[in-house]
């Protein structure tokens, strides 16, 4: 699924709005946290992952761990 949503003021920040059947779909709710990563293609909004930092700690060690091999498998 697709949307075009609108930067908006809110409050004193700016923020876009996602629509109800996105919200449905991903159990997102007021409150809730979602990740914001940039990539080369852009933005990527994703439902918070509670165990997303141990990933990414998991990750680190191994990209840094194997860091030649992964440069190969990146070629």
């Amino acid at each position: 699924m697709s949307k075009t949503v609108k930067i908006r003021a809110i409050g004193n920040s700016q923020g876009v709005t996602l629509p109800k059947e996105m919200l449905e779909k991903y159990h997102l709710a007021e409150g809730d946290s979602v990740t914001v990563i940039e990539t080369q293609d852009g933005i990527l909004l994703t439902a918070q992952n509670e165990n997303f930092d141990k990933i990414m700690a998991a990750y680190r060690k191994g990209a840094a761990k194997y860091r030649n091999a992964m440069r190969e498998l990146a070629k």
